[in-house]
Order: structure tokens, then sequence, then C-alpha cells
């Protein structure tokens, strides 16, 4: 089939993986009705494929066949940044419960019973394409508002969704993390924060420096389905937000003319938390010199201590660059 000749984006499409002929001519006609696009596949290698050049809005998907398996296919679909986005409904005569707690570990978000009924098969994934929906709208304005978020277990470190934006920034500061693994130290904050959080601390910043560029993480906890107060459990939101030493020293520069460079250096070392000695290090100058400089910082901001500084400085900062700065 050629992908190319279809209008995937007029209608949902569906991918439905089952090595059985029958069962496909039983979806594939309700479906059809139904007004979605339907793709077919009959083993794992041909489903994987199919995934990945037509994206789907939904897979149904057969738990048992020979060679790869539905199990094993979820996983893979998972472990694709391509189509870890897209929710999967397995298809079982196995109602067992270590069967379906397998689906739903392999990352399968529901489960129909064989004989497959049709009108049960269509409510489920009419259900679940209005839920993955609004998920990636969400994702969407996140991303467009420069809020690049994703989500983590903090018992396995697993991304359970996350925006195009957090995928291009975990991979360009976690180059040799896998693209659905938290790297660990990561998620070593992740669990120290939420235990913190969890105590009722005000939250903290992590930030992860490469170069001349800091990535900043801040922890917020999932809020339950109002129908389900486990739903979530054990998920933290992480939003993301990268800074440019560049791009700051520009901005402090622009919002503060009256500093000279090498003020707008010191200023700029004191939001970092840094100590007079560690500018001194890094400027290649003494502590004393940089004492100095922070007098003239100080009288020109109109303040007397260095957290009013920094909080004076990014407060007219981000004011000036606006939220997505």
């Amino acid at each position: 089939m050629s992908f190319a000749a279809l209008d995937l984006n007029s209608t949902d499409v569906v991918l439905i993986v089952d090595d059985v002929p029958d069962n496909l001519a039983v979806l594939h006609d309700a479906l059809d009705e139904s007004g979605y696009t339907v793709l077919l596949a009959t083993n794992g290698v041909d489903a994987l494929t199919r995934a990945e050049q037509a994206k789907p809005d939904i897979v149904l998907l057969d738990a048992l066949m020979p060679g790869m398996d539905g199990f094993e296919v979820a996983r893979r679909l998972k472990a694709n940044p391509a189509t870890a986005a897209i929710p999967i409904v397995f298809m079982t005569g196995l109602t067992d419960t270590e069967h379906v707690l397998a689906g739903f570990g392999a990352g399968g978000v529901d489960y129909v019973t064989k004989p497959i009924r049709p009108r049960e098969v269509l409510a489920r994934i009419a259900a679940h394409l209005g839920s993955a929906r609004a998920q990636r709208q969400a994702r969407n304005a996140l991303d467009a508002f420069g809020h690049a978020t994703l989500v983590v277990h903090e018992r396995n470190g697993k991304r359970l969704w996350q925006t195009a934006l957090a995928r291009r920034l975990m991979t360009q500061y976690f180059p040799d993390a896998p693209e659905v693994a938290t790297p660990p130290e990561l998620m070593a904050w992740v669990a120290r924060e939420s235990l913190r959080r969890r105590a009722g601390a005000d939250p903290l910043t992590l930030t992860i420096a490469r170069g001349a560029h800091r990535l900043n993480f801040t922890l917020h906890p999932m809020d339950a389905d109002p129908g389900d107060p486990a739903s979530h459990e054990g998920e933290w939101l992480l939003v993301m937000r990268e800074e440019s030493e560049t791009a700051l020293l520009q901005a402090l520069a622009q919002s503060f003319p009256t500093l000279t460079a090498r003020e707008s250096e010191v200023l700029y070392w004191v939001i970092q938390g840094k100590t007079n000695r560690d500018i001194g290090d890094i400027l290649g100058t003494s502590p004393r010199t940089v004492h100095k400089h922070l007098e003239h910082v100080f009288e020109k901001l109109g303040v007397e201590t260095r957290t009013a500084a920094a909080g004076l400085a990014l407060t007219r900062v981000r004011g000036g660059r606006g939220e997505g700065g």
C-alpha cells in the first residue's frame, strides 16, 4: 500500500494488527463504514513499518501473534520517538490478570477481548482518540509558549509523554540517554524533589549546564482525574526552560544600559549564585576587584544586597524578554 496515495490528514487513521484475516475483515469493514482510514498489518514487523511511515492516530494490536508478539510490538512503538505518543489498544482472548498487566506494562492504554464486538471497539477508539487529540494540542501549545514539557514516572524513570521541544532539548543536553528514558542524574533530582514537594516544601529548580547554555527544570505534580483519584500516581510533570549565557548578558546590558560590560558580567555571575572569589576566578581578576565592581552595580541598580540585585535583574530581564525569552 502506498501511504503517499492516502490523505492521512482528512480522517483519523487506525492501524489494525492481527494475523487472522477474518478479524481484520470484520474490523476493517466496521471502521471503514464509520469514516476512519484503515491500515492493516498481519505481523509485528509490518506493523512497525506501517506505524513509522503513516503515523496512525491509534493502533489496534493483537496480543498473541507468531514471531513478534503484540507486547513486543508495543514496546518498540513506545521506544521510538516517532510513534511513542500513539495510543495502543490491545485485542486479546486472554483475560488473565497477568496478560492484562503485560499489555499495560508494554504501553497499552486499553484492551478489548475476543471475539471482537465492533461497537465496543468503535466506542473505545473514539474515547482514546479524543484523549490523544487533547494531549497533542496541549503539547503543541506548551511548545508554542516555550514551555518544553515531559511527564516521567518516579519509579521507573520512563518518559510517559513529551513535547517535541522537550525531546529536542533532552537529546541536546543528554545525548547518551535513550529517548524514552530519563537520565539518572535527572531522576535522582526528581526523587529528592518529589519527597520535598510531598512534605510541603517550596519548589527548587535544577540547572544542567552545557557550555554557555543551561537547561532549568521545575517539577510539578500531575493532577488526578476526578473519577479516578489514583490516576497519575507517581507521575511528575517536568517543565524545562533553556537559557544562554550570551543571551542573558545581552539582556542585562539592554535592561541596565548604565552598567559597563564588566559590571554586567559580574551581575550575571551574581545571578548564578557565585561568590566574589568564584567570579574572580572566572573573570581572571581578584575578589577585591569584583567587590569594587559589585559596589558600582549596587549603586546603579539602587539596591544594597546581592539577593536584591539578582532579583531586580531577573525581574527586569524577564519582563523585557517576555515569557518566551
